[in-house]
């Protein structure tokens, strides 16, 4: 499908990889107006198989080849409401060049990224549009051509704005209720302290369910949480609870020997049992990860406080070596002795 004339009130979906194409599979399931902005190849998928969409919970929907209307160009979505922008953060610069001279002023924009600035990198380069930082919670892997699984709870937040609320029937109506938050600086720190996870799920190589149940692999993630909360503390920066437990505890609670955090972290193992990181799909399909946008941010942010971040260094290099074909398929002990060793060179 080429682009022609937007639809008026249209949702714009640019970035049609797996989380665009669940959110916009469901608002299109939903009976929503959504064009998806993705790469050819995607394009190809969906024309072939549909969208095919489905949750751990039971959801399970197929969209036909027609029913999704998915261009390759920016310009289909001159006349969009509201566009959602689920790139990777290497491409957020990228994004807003592709968006500025399409969007009328005054539009919604809402960075659906992971990372902590993408909203306002966004922003420089739509002044005249609206920009708003937002926050995918949960997980999203692809279980096939054309079919994207959400395995894991958690609903979407997005900064306190008028602008939204007209959206928010529209998103609970399609199964992706929004949260409005106050304080989304604080959401964006605290969802960086949780996707820590991330390469370690992606250099474990195994699903999220089985790697959180083995305490070597947790104890690696609270080593890198650790380190994280350091950083915070000194750069005055107060995570948001986005979990039962406060940020402060986390790394505690996944310190426990297995057969208490089977009891205490039954809430963070309610997960699909295939469910996987987006790391590990990046490394499984050969692109780019967004290790620079994760664990890198902790280590500017050492940078800039004078310090160092060992830790989240050490998995940096690992996940640099997993891109280039290095190991994708450590084992808990082996990773955490790996991690333990950069805090003491």
């Amino acid at each position: 499908m080429t682009a022609s004339t937007a639809v008026p009130g249209a949702i714009g979906i640019f970035g049609a990889g797996s989380i665009g194409c669940y959110i916009g599979g469901r608002l299109i399931a939903a009976g929503e107006n959504v064009r998806l902005i993705g790469r050819a190849r995607m394009g190809e998928v969906i024309a072939t198989h549909g969208l095919h969409i489905s949750d751990w919970q039971g959801f399970d929907h197929q969209l036909s080849a027609a029913q999704v209307a998915f261009f390759s160009e920016a310009d289909a979505l001159n006349a969009s409401a509201l566009v959602l922008v689920a790139v990777k953060s290497a491409d957020t610069e990228a994004a807003g060049r592709a968006l500025a001279p399409v969007l009328a002023p005054g539009t919604v924009v809402l960075s659906l990224q992971n990372g902590v600035n993408n909203a306002a990198r966004l922003q420089e380069w739509l002044p005249q549009q609206r920009v708003l930082a937002g926050m995918v919670p949960f997980n999203v892997v692809q279980h096939g051509p054309g079919h994207f699984h959400h395995g894991s709870e958690g609903a979407l937040e997005a900064e306190a704005d008028e602008v939204l609320r007209p959206w928010l029937r529209t998103f609970a109506a399609a199964g992706l209720p929004i949260q409005l938050r106050e304080d989304m600086a604080s959401v964006l720190w605290a969802k960086l302290l949780l996707n820590l996870n991330n390469p370690i799920n992606a250099l474990a190589g195994v699903p999220l369910k089985e790697e959180l149940s083995q305490r070597a692999f947790r104890r690696c993630i609270a080593l890198a949480q650790r380190e994280a909360l350091a950083l915070y503390a000194a750069a005055d920066i107060r995570p948001a609870r986005l979990t039962p437990v406060p940020p402060r505890w986390l790394p505690r609670l996944l310190d426990v020997p297995d057969a208490i955090f089977q009891r205490l972290g039954q809430r963070m193992l309610r997960i699909d049992p295939l469910a996987r990181s987006s790391m590990w799909e990046d490394l499984e399909r050969g692109r780019r990860t967004e290790i620079d946008w994760i664990n890198g941010e902790l280590l500017r942010l050492a940078e800039g406080l004078g310090r160092t971040a060992p830790v989240n260094a050490r998995l940096v290099a690992l996940v640099r070596e997993a891109e280039g074909g290095g190991r994708r398929d450590w084992n808990g002990p082996d990773l955490l002795a790996a991690l333990e060793s950069a805090t003491q060179d």
